[in-house]
């Protein structure tokens, strides 16, 4: 464990941030190599979606949430804006826990919710990047006296049996990122939250609704060209990482609403026959002009299906709300 002070806060009290480190760099950069060799082979070509988000890509994401079109990250703000104080009076928790934290913006309703009601005593974020929870860690201590930030560096697909115990816990994942994970896949991350928890401990889950498939499609087709800047830049990390020669302007952003699967498909398509070379794999990619290397999937869900996929792992929902357009849910649920 590698740790850390906070600054001096104003007054009395004195915060405590410290920072576990589950996730090196050198294991992320040969996650990459595994999943380059693989994926780029399959029929259809994919990647996760967690290679999108370098630094270039985690601002073409924040630039993503302000657009009109886009209306997940205001859906959701407009929830926990209505009902922070209900999840923390419902969750009872003096201890925060935000998978995928980034930089906390939304959290921070919560946050203030639990310490109005004299609950919080510690917030931690659970992120990839240990620069960026250093940095925001810090903030947040700055900004909330007395609090302890104890910041987690892991994947929270490997690592969710290192969150710290003690006291009484809410796990949050928010930003709809359940969509990102496949229907098998999606039930193991529930089965390992649900493990990772103790009796009374909580779930808030950020859910993107199905709706109209029109402005589902015009959510991830921005008429700015915002997303499509933000899938091709995987791209940009696989020729900085792998050493590859993707001629990126080569591709073609499109994400369609597959009515079969529930979800939105991010992809990118190959303009011309090409081989992309893939030196740190000793590889190459070979594409057909027209075909599809699969970025993303982002399922969109009912309201029976949150609820009976959270009860097969375990978890026994308590509460669900949705904002005035009934777009995104939020639903607490609980470990029994």
């Amino acid at each position: 464990m590698n740790g850390m002070e906070a600054p001096q806060a104003d007054g009395p009290c004195r915060s405590l941030v410290s920072v576990e480190v589950h996730l090196h760099p050198d294991e992320a950069r040969l996650a990459l190599h595994e999943e380059a060799l693989r994926g780029l082979g399959l029929p259809p070509k994919e990647l996760s979606p967690k290679w999108l988000y370098d630094e270039r890509g985690s601002q073409l994401f924040e630039d993503i949430t302000r657009l009109p079109e886009y209306y997940p990250t205001r859906r959701e703000r407009e929830i926990l804006r209505a009902h922070a104080h209900d999840i923390a009076r419902l969750s009872g928790a003096d201890t925060l826990i935000e998978l995928g934290s980034g930089t906390s913006e939304k959290t921070r309703l919560l946050l203030g919710a639990l310490r109005h009601t004299g609950q919080l005593r510690r917030f931690v974020p659970f992120d990839v990047s240990e620069h960026f929870l250093r940095r925001a860690a810090l903030t947040l201590a700055r900004d909330y006296p007395g609090l302890s930030v104890h910041a987690v560096v892991g994947d929270f697909e490997r690592h969710l049996e290192h969150l710290p115990r003690g006291g009484r816990r809410l796990v949050a994942f928010l930003g709809g990122t359940i969509g990102n994970f496949k229907p098998r896949a999606r039930a193991r991350f529930f089965q390992e939250v649900a493990d990772s928890l103790l009796p009374g401990d909580g779930l808030l889950l950020g859910t993107d609704l199905l709706k109209d498939r029109s402005r589902l499609f015009a959510a991830y087709n921005d008429s700015a060209g915002v997303t499509a800047a933000f899938n091709r830049n995987v791209l940009h990390v696989l020729n900085r990482e792998l050493g590859s020669d993707f001629d990126v302007n080569a591709f073609t952003h499109l994400a369609p609403f597959d009515e079969e699967q529930g979800w939105i498909e991010m992809r990118l398509i190959s303009q011309r026959p090409q081989v992309v070379r893939l030196p740190a794999i000793r590889s190459a990619a070979h594409f057909e002009a027209g075909e599809v290397l699969r970025t993303e999937v982002s399922c969109k869900f009912r309201p029976p299906q949150v609820e009976a996929e959270l009860f097969a792992a375990g978890l026994h929902l308590a509460a669900w709300w949705t904002d005035s357009a009934r777009d995104f849910a939020l639903s607490l649920s609980f470990k029994p």
